[in-house]
């Protein structure tokens, strides 16, 4: 494996920016890379996704190893200290927006995947770069695994080197209180919704969640609240929103999750729009999952890291990821392995340890070979 093109194609995925919507020029500098790199079959799909598959010597099962390609922004007021496009090395670290979320795994899927004895496989490998997973996870996941169809999954979100084989889910609750418009000088006149608001917002605050020995508990976060109209210049406000993210647990419904809170809520709908034209539409409830230890897949890769010279520990995902879909929904056998912690997601200075990107895409050729490989 050539370790120095690993790094410097890191580093170019990192100084091309790819806001979600915004994939076009990263897609295509995957999709040349994927064909420099000998993939036999390389496409960017109806969404924008990329593919590319690699295939064995023999009919086999198909692997897929997915991450997405778009990023977060830049909050504003956030003070950086290197360009967070500059994809600056020091201390061994690569720095930039989108290092450890997720292009540093991007990169290593598509180096590991390339490095492995296509003569020992049966079967195929897919890579693919999916868009727009930081608004709603899953949803353009979908729409590979319904062209490339694979018999497993593996994410390469942050999990510093060692095996999930579970994720909370996420879904994205609207709660709204409507009030009497009317002067702030007589507000007896009307009615309040932001103080109807407040009163529901308590109501939620106290209601317990549930807890799983894996996978922590389920969160209810207040992380939106706004109220109509706005500005409210000298006017009692007739309308209020709030956004919840709640973090879900295995077996949790959109029923389940609305019926067990003391207000009435609902799922929001998401809608956003890819840079191919396409528009991703649905619910905001992208479920929890979780695979037993002895899971066949998780064995095996467990065992083809170890054969990387990883000692990974079994764990899950604290945060939401795109296996929402293939193992939330699809059901589909799925692990989560990647270089860099979930913490590093998201924060200013966002970095990758140039030694954990090379250690993944071992990793990643490891669970490969182990899963496709003569002895699985």
């Amino acid at each position: 494996m050539n370790t120095e093109r690993l790094i410097a194609f890191t580093q170019l995925l990192v100084r091309t920016p790819s806001l979600s919507g915004q994939e076009k020029n990263v897609v295509e500098l995957i999709l040349a890379e994927m064909r420099d790199l000998g993939f036999d079959r390389v496409w960017a799909n109806a969404n924008g996704s990329a593919i590319g598959v690699i295939q064995g010597a023999r009919p086999g099962k198909t692997i897929l190893l997915d991450a997405h390609c778009d990023h977060v922004g830049i909050a504003a007021g956030s003070k950086w200290t290197r360009y967070p496009f500059g994809a600056q090395i020091a201390n061994g670290f690569i720095y930039g927006r989108a290092t450890a979320d997720m292009k540093g795994a991007l990169a290593a899927m598509l180096y590991g995947a390339a490095s492995v004895d296509r003569a020992r496989i049966a079967g195929q490998i897919v890579v693919s770069a999916t868009v727009l997973e930081e608004v709603m996870e899953g949803v353009s996941l979908r729409t590979v695994m319904d062209e490339v169809k694979p018999d497993f999954v593996v994410i390469g979100e942050a999990t510093e080197l060692n095996l999930n084989r579970g994720g909370r889910g996420r879904a994205e609750i609207h709660l709204e209180t409507l009030g009497k418009p009317a002067h702030s000088s007589s507000p007896q006149l009307g009615v309040n919704a932001v103080l109807a608001m407040m009163q529901a917002i308590n109501a939620i605050e106290q209601t317990p969640v549930a807890g799983d020995e894996l996978l922590g508990d389920a969160l209810m976060v207040l992380t939106d609240i706004i109220s109509d109209p706005y500005p409210g210049y000298s006017v009692i406000p007739s309308r209020c929103r709030v956004t919840y993210d709640r973090r879900l647990l295995p077996g949790e419904t959109p029923e389940s999750v609305l019926s067990a809170l003391p207000v009435a809520a609902k799922i929001a709908q998401g809608e956003h729009a890819t840079y191919t034209g396409q528009t991703l539409r649905g619910a905001k409830f992208f479920p929890a999952w979780i695979f037993p230890e002895d899971h066949s897949l998780v064995q095996n890769a467990l065992r083809g890291l170890r054969d990387a010279g990883l000692n990974p520990r079994i764990g899950a995902y604290r945060f939401c990821t795109n296996a929402a879909y293939s193992a939330g929904i699809a059901r589909v056998p799925t692990i989560g392995f990647g270089p860099a912690r979930e913490g590093d997601a998201h924060v200013v200075d966002e970095r990758i340890g140039i030694d954990d990107l090379i250690a993944a895409a071992r990793g990643y050729r490891g669970i490969i070979q182990a899963t496709l490989g003569e002895s699985s």
